[in-house]
């Protein structure tokens, strides 16, 4: 919005939070996992997939390949028809197999507990880096490194005007300047709810939407 200040949007970045946590106090992942190692397998595979298709998936997945170890000597072929109905499933088996022996290799089998090492990960970008800390290992702390930016968050946040950019991380940035850093994963998980539900990419239902009178109703870039 040009010709908005920090403080006016700041303040609407908080009441939108607010409103978030009031309309969807228990916003969390929709994929299923026990442990960090399964969400961050689970995330990976998730990309242009659906959760439920993923959930599918990884219910027999992970009673196939528990630990890190097992999925790093799975064989490739069986692997990929393993995971072959979540899409991209060559690169994807080639990533979480990657991630795994990484894990094993550098990480003494457990899952890295910060952005920096996460990101050494292969197939782990900000955005599945973000999903597995604030999820399963930041959320009993809050000391979340950042916001998970999905299409979602993305969409929804341009249109709440809380963003004039269109860049995942550039978006992230705006989004953890504006919001305390406790409200980071809990605003993350009910922004990606707020645009499956209500803020829908092709027609967004402002008559509905628990956000309607705080919204400036922009186009998504």
């Amino acid at each position: 919005m040009p010709h908005e200040s920090n403080k006016v949007r700041r303040q609407r970045a908080l009441e939108i939070d607010k409103r978030l946590r009031q309309h969807y106090p228990e916003a969390r992942s929709a994929l299923n996992w026990r442990n960090a190692f399964e969400l961050l397998v689970a995330t990976i595979l998730s990309a242009q997939s659906t959760d439920e298709t993923v959930n599918q998936v990884t219910t027999k997945l992970f009673q196939k390949y528990p630990t890190p170890e097992a999925l790093a000597h799975a064989d490739r072929a069986e692997l990929e028809q393993d995971i072959y109905s979540t899409g991209f499933y060559r690169r994807k088996a080639k990533s979480i197999q990657a991630m795994a022996q990484k894990i094993v290799d550098e990480f003494n089998g457990q899952v890295p507990n910060n952005m920096e090492e996460m990101l050494t990960l292969p197939g782990v970008a900000r955005k599945t880096a973000n999903v597995v800390l604030n999820e399963a290992i930041h959320a009993q702390t809050g000391s979340y490194e950042g916001i998970a930016v999905d299409t979602h968050v993305k969409r929804v946040a341009y249109r709440l005007g809380l963003t004039d950019q269109a860049d995942p991380e550039k978006v992230e940035q705006d989004l953890m300047k504006l919001l305390p850093q406790q409200s980071w994963r809990q605003v993350g998980n009910a922004l990606i709810l707020l645009g499956r539900q209500y803020c829908t990419a092709r027609k967004p239902d402002h008559d509905n939407c628990p956000l309607a009178d705080l919204c400036p109703k922009r186009e998504a870039p």
